[in-house]
């Protein structure tokens, strides 16, 4: 490249072009091999993904006695039991029973009880009449339904509860009457019922733990309540549910060993190909680290082996059939091994995401023999009572009957623990010592990874305009991945200090909706723009999956979650290679500054604390603090891929900043968690740290931070600053 730009700047005296008024930076209209990079974030989690489960599949393989399958599930008990958060401790369920429907044969008592002090639970319980004895009971965890159980879910409930069992249905959080964003004057909430889900579950990520942890944890309560009621006999309970019904029943049974007998229906396969299809679901179906702790869903029945389960299947529902067989092969194989193989089963049907005659009439079949209730298995017609006759609160809704707590508000007491803790972290006198561990453990929770090798940048056409030169590269990532670059070289007044520039919106709208390229240009510096995975031409893409607000693929932050590989690291590692190509391939560079635009600020400072090659820093419109978004009722789902979940634990962004000392960084309009300016307050104390460190150590000018309304004012201080 150093030769290129020699001949360029003789070149350009002989051959004067007018300068453009559209600078063409886009690559992969050329580079067609290349042209599904967009979903090069995505892909890069699967491949990742696809090493960890090939290595649990080769510990499965090697299982061949009785004692390996015992030692087995002892060790996936120890995962699940830390990689899905610590469970609250148990109190008082202060179960009310607010109202009572009378049928022929059965009665629905309509129930309310607190998993969690505050955190209520809204239920029916359908009792059968004239019970002699104990009666075995079934659980019913419905699916993503807004109206919890009380749509057709009914069918099964009533069908149970006409066959002698006792049945508990209850509203999973975010559904029925506990909607977490419920708006009154709309009658509705803000959110559908996978994002009422993932939404707050992004901020128990940002703890470093997933939500299932609080569905679990309501499943295990209800065996609690099941169990106060002199009509239920507690060695013969079971559970069931369909969908995100079938993941509650799938998880609870594998934590709570009074669950004698499970039937998930449509949620078991292979994450391999949950991976390869819908892509990872909205949060709780996603243990923290699940799959680089070697976890599927063939674990989940495994760990409970050899108690009874149904696997329920259709063959074309999204969950794909494929990965049902070949779990449900291993988790014979399992049972098998633990000489019980008959009690492991599985139904399927010709259908798609739904319940069927046929899967119905296998489940009733199915806890009949092994809760010793028999009788017909037919699925008889039932009358569905109305969604407002089972409301087991005034309202309709716990939020507008009760002062309750939510998903946001449980992990909000969380997430004010692990602050205090990093506060004091802080008080260290020995600055430079903390800042290396910060920056330690910054690489291990986010999963950075130096890059090994850098090859050559493909050169990819110049353009000669008047005051500068346009050259395109693509620049090697890991794996297949190829970043696309174009630097903006000054011909005039040209100095030996290049800007890389990374904007949220990409590198096209940088160098064509934004005047901050030129700004820099007429100084003499040169100007690199990119795009890393997850922006402009590199996605999102349109691997998106069912979790996708204003234009944020949550699950693709999640697909890095369970892989232990985030978004962040990723990114990371491109601007490093980027940087290491600025230093190595263009001709007589000094010093290195970069620049970021957006939520990707988090970005650059990871890199950049990773990394010396990056000799300044400037952050506009960044924010400021992965904790103040997971404390925001309202924060901004773009912001969401640039963190690195689990971090409050051992560091924020603030760290960070206090860690790049003494290089220089620049802060310019930093924004709140919901995307708005931030106020004084909160900017002067997520700022706080870095300051002190800066002026513990005599470079206190070098760390500066601004508020700037017109952006061409903010310019002239980025050109400032770079001087």
């Amino acid at each position: 490249m150093k030769n290129y730009l020699f001949l360029s700047l003789i070149l350009l005296f002989a051959f004067q072009i007018p300068a453009y008024s559209q600078d063409d930076v886009n690559l992969f209209d050329y580079w067609k091999y290349y042209s599904d990079a967009e979903n090069s974030t995505y892909k890069t989690s699967c491949s990742i993904a696809f090493q960890q489960l090939n290595e649990r599949e080769a510990t499965i393989a090697k299982l061949n006695s009785k004692d390996d399958y015992l030692k087995r599930q002892e060790i996936v008990k120890e995962k699940l039991l830390r990689i899905m958060g610590t469970f609250p401790k148990k109190t008082p369920l202060n179960a009310q029973i607010t109202g009572v429907i009378e049928k022929d044969d059965y009665r629905v008592e309509k129930v309310i009880y607190e998993s969690i002090p505050g955190y209520y639970v809204t239920a029916a319980l359908y009792l059968p009449k004239n019970i002699k004895g104990k009666a075995p009971a079934v659980i019913y965890a419905c699916g993503h339904s807004t109206n919890g159980f009380r749509g057709g879910y009914q069918q099964m409930s009533i069908n149970l509860v006409k066959k002698g069992f006792v049945v508990l249905a209850f509203d999973p959080i975010g559904q029925g009457e506990r909607l977490q964003y419920y708006n009154e004057k709309e009658g509705k909430s803000r959110f559908g019922s996978t994002t009422e889900h993932s939404y707050p579950g992004a901020q128990c990520y940002i703890s470093g733990y997933s939500p299932t942890k609080y569905f679990v944890w309501d499943g295990i309560r209800s065996v609690d309540y099941l169990l106060t009621r002199k009509e239920v006999d507690p060695k013969r309970i079971g559970m069931t549910g369909r969908s995100g019904g079938g993941t509650q029943t799938a998880y609870t049974a594998a934590m709570d060993d009074r669950i004698l007998a499970a039937a998930p229906e449509c949620f078991i396969t292979k994450m391999e190909y949950v991976l390869k299809s819908i892509g990872p679901q909205d949060a709780e179906q996603n243990l923290f680290h699940m799959i680089s702790e070697g976890i599927d869903h063939a674990d989940l029945l495994e760990v409970r082996a050899p108690k009874p389960a149904l696997i329920i299947t259709t063959t074309r529902d999204f969950f794909s059939i494929q990965g049902a067989r070949e779990t449900f092969a291993e988790v014979k194989q399992f049972y098998k091994g633990l000489e019980n193989e008959e009690l492991i089963n599985m139904v399927e049907d010709d259908d798609k995401h739904a319940s069927t005659k046929k899967n119905r009439e296998a489940m009733y079949a199915f806890f009949q023999k092994y809760l010793n209730n028999p009788g017909s298995s037919e699925d008889l017609g039932v009358e569905l009572m109305k969604e407002e006759d089972l409301w087991a609160t005034k309202t309709g809704q716990i939020s507008t009957s009760f002062e309750n707590e939510t998903l946001y508000s449980l992990n909000c007491k969380i997430v004010k623990n692990q602050l205090s803790k990093l506060k004091s972290s802080r008080t260290s006198d020995d600055f430079l010592e903390h800042a290396k561990t910060i920056v330690i453990d910054a690489k291990q929770l986010s999963g950075f990874e130096y890059p090994t090798n850098f090859e050559n940048a493909i050169f990819s056409g110049r353009y000669v305009n008047e005051d500068y030169l346009l050259e395109k590269y693509l620049i090697p990532g890991d794996g297949n991945n190829m970043l696309p670059a174009a630097i903006f070289i000054p011909t005039k007044n040209r100095n030996n200090e290049v800007t890389i520039l990374l904007d949220e919106k990409g590198m096209e709208h940088a160098a064509n909706k934004d005047s901050l390229v030129h700004s820099i240009l007429k100084q003499g510096n040169s100007v690199l723009i990119f795009d890393v995975r997850g922006i402009g031409s590199l996605g999102p893409g349109y691997l998106k999956g069912d979790a996708y607000i204003g234009n944020t693929s949550f699950n693709q932050w999640f697909a890095g979650i369970i892989t232990n590989k985030s978004i962040v690291a990723m990114r990371a590692e491109d601007i490093i290679r980027i940087a290491h190509f600025v230093k190595t391939d263009i001709y007589d560079v000094e010093t290195v500054s970069a620049i970021a635009v957006g939520a990707t600020g988090s970005e650059l400072l990871h890199a950049a604390a990773f990394d010396e090659t990056i000799d300044e820093i400037c952050l506009i419109k960044p924010f400021l603090s992965f904790a103040d978004i997971a404390l925001s009722p309202d924060y901004t789902p773009a912001f969401i891929p640039s963190i690195v979940a689990g971090a409050i634990e051992k560091y924020d962004l603030a760290d960070l900043l206090a860690a790049l000392s003494p290089r220089k960084t620049l802060i310019i309009n930093p924004l709140a968690s919901d995307g708005t300016p931030t106020i004084a307050s909160k900017k002067t104390c997520y700022l706080t740290y870095p300051k002190i460190v800066y002026s513990q150590i005599g470079a206190k000018n070098n760390f500066k931070y601004l508020v700037v309304e017109d952006s061409q004012i903010a310019y002239q201080q980025v050109s400032d600053w770079l001087k």
